[in-house]
């Protein structure tokens, strides 16, 4: 099994083609052991080339508000998640903290890191 040290955007793109192209191999084969090098290879180089920076001072509503707003995401799709939308307006409303079963389900349905939710959440400021 050939392979190579991912270091340039180039030897990025061929690994993603190749990874497509392996994707649902069985794991314990030669393609699925492939598939599974060349996937912590390609994780190893984007978290390189693209480190995630995080702004200190957003807290899990900004990131809440940040998949609603930018990501595509809605207030109907959080309501599903949590399971009330009294429950979603509380939390977008810094009423209530997010609790580690949300995180994980947000986390889980979103695919955002959840560190990105795990952060303390600013109290509402007086109107």
């Amino acid at each position: 099994m050939q392979i190579q040290v991912i270091r340039s955007d180039e030897d990025h793109r061929a690994a993603l083609a190749e990874i497509e192209a392996l994707w649902g191999a069985e794991q314990g084969t030669d393609d699925g052991d492939r598939l599974e090098a060349l996937v912590a290879l390609v994780e190893n180089y984007e978290a390189r080339r693209w480190p995630l920076v995080v702004d200190p001072s957003l807290d899990a509503v900004d990131v809440l508000r940040f998949a609603i707003d930018e990501l595509g995401h809605s207030r109907a799709e959080l309501t599903e998640i949590l399971g009330s939308r009294s429950r979603v307006s509380e939390i977008l409303g810094r009423r209530r903290a997010l609790t580690v079963p949300m995180i994980r389900a947000i986390s889980e349905a979103w695919k955002l890191p959840a560190a990105l939710l795990v952060r303390p959440t600013r109290a509402r400021t007086a109107a």
